[in-house]
């Protein structure tokens, strides 16, 4: 396991949207759950689950659970958010409640009304994938605005090198990558040729490149919120598309070569099968 070290996370540009709660840790030691129920508590307005809990972080309990007792469940009924201790994955999903607390209640939303839905013909497979593509924005998402469609199309037609090194300067002025996955943010750790987050796409006015972070923050924690909250959405994890996060413009040193993105084993030129890199 990487040792803890504030400083790297601090200049590490994917970790953007967790540095003003890591700015508060201290350098030595790894986080306590102390800790970040003390972030937590200094939040206003306070942060609440969907069934009106106030949020906080308790130790993990192992064994067989009884329903309300289990993750998703006791989050939503509790507000109790399960959390391994010196466990830089349950640590990063701390964060990552206090950077997009109200994107994470709608995501945990969607959890329980998946496994408590009254059970009717034909809704099993479909709540199973409302499951399967809230773990993975949940775990892999990358938040990805844009105030030009031309580039979300360049995305989503996998056209990287166009996008990121012939578009270089229009990305940088015009589309931003949060990444918001707790499991994405371990994986960042240790960067490698090959990581690859899940883009949720949403698209913004160009003012919104034109704020500071902390309100860039707060107004993508309501658009993703809304966004989740319509059951229309994110029924299927083909609506998240592949990002290959070191091929962000800034985000690696190697990207500022044309080169890199020649690497088609990496920039694909189409799905070629779902992989969690």
């Amino acid at each position: 396991m990487p040792e803890w070290n504030k400083e790297i996370l601090m200049s590490a540009p994917c970790f953007v949207p967790l540095r003003p709660f890591i700015s508060r840790f201290e350098s030595a030691g790894f986080p306590t759950l102390q800790q970040c129920n003390a972030l937590l508590a200094s939040l206003q307005p306070g942060v609440t689950v969907h069934s009106g809990k106030p949020l906080h972080f308790v130790s993990q309990e192992y064994g067989k659970l009884p329903f309300e007792a289990q993750y998703e469940p006791r989050c939503y009924l509790q507000g109790e958010v399960p959390t391994r201790a010196n466990n830089w994955h349950d640590l990063f999903n701390a964060l990552v409640w206090l950077a997009f607390p109200r994107a994470k209640a709608a995501i945990n939303a969607r959890h329980y009304r998946a496994l408590t839905e009254v059970n009717s013909p034909g809704t099993h497979s479909q709540r199973g994938a409302v499951r399967d593509t809230s773990t993975l924005l949940d775990e892999s998402g990358v938040l990805v605005v844009y105030s030009d469609v031309e580039l979300a199309n360049l995305l989503r037609n996998f056209q990287w090198k166009e996008l990121f090194w012939k578009r270089r300067a229009q990305v940088r002025s015009d589309m931003g990558f949060y990444l918001f996955g707790h499991g994405l943010y371990e994986k960042s750790l240790q960067p490698y040729i090959g990581m690859t987050g899940q883009g949720l796409l949403l698209p913004v006015e160009q003012e919104f490149f034109h704020w500071g972070k902390e309100h860039q923050l707060k107004y993508l924690d309501v658009l993703v919120s809304d966004y989740l909250s319509s059951p229309e959405h994110c029924n299927s994890t083909r609506e998240l598309t592949p990002v290959p996060l070191l091929g962000v413009p800034g985000w690696a040193a190697e990207n500022e070569n044309a080169a890199y993105y020649d690497n088609t084993d990496y920039f694909r030129t189409g799905r070629h099968g779902r992989r969690e890199d």
